[in-house]
């Protein structure tokens, strides 16, 4: 059974910075994919970045330039870099994988393992 647990979620003023975690235990293989998904009040699951399992990323066109995914492959980590946040990046943040290797930013339905979620608020 993989587990998830995210961390590293706040309050920030706009122009700040975040770094999120999602800490995997249970087996995760290296080749799975891995992204970070979000969720505002009112809003659907977009999904935020991406790694898939050859190491490529993707990412929203709404972050590109100011965040950025990346793993540690030995401490079975992701990590989600968020940098100049805006008052729109404030939501629930969930972290996502699955044994599929190339799912990118394709529907949250295809990832079968989530976090429970760290919330981000940015103020203007």
């Amino acid at each position: 059974q993989v587990l998830l647990v995210e961390s590293g979620g706040g309050s920030v003023q706009a122009g700040g910075s975040l770094r999120l975690s999602c800490a995997a235990s249970g087996y995760i293989g290296r080749m799975y994919s891995m992204a970070w998904f979000r969720q505002a009040p009112g809003k659907e699951r977009e999904g935020v970045a991406a790694r898939d399992g050859d190491g490529s990323t993707s990412y929203a066109d709404s972050v590109k330039g100011r965040f950025a995914i990346s793993k540690d492959n030995a401490k079975n980590t992701l990590f989600l870099q968020m940098n100049n946040l805006k008052p729109e990046d404030t939501a629930m943040y969930y972290c996502a994988a699955d044994q599929t290797p190339s799912l990118g930013l394709g529907s949250p339905q295809a990832y079968n393992y989530w976090g429970q979620g760290t919330q981000v608020t940015v103020s203007s």
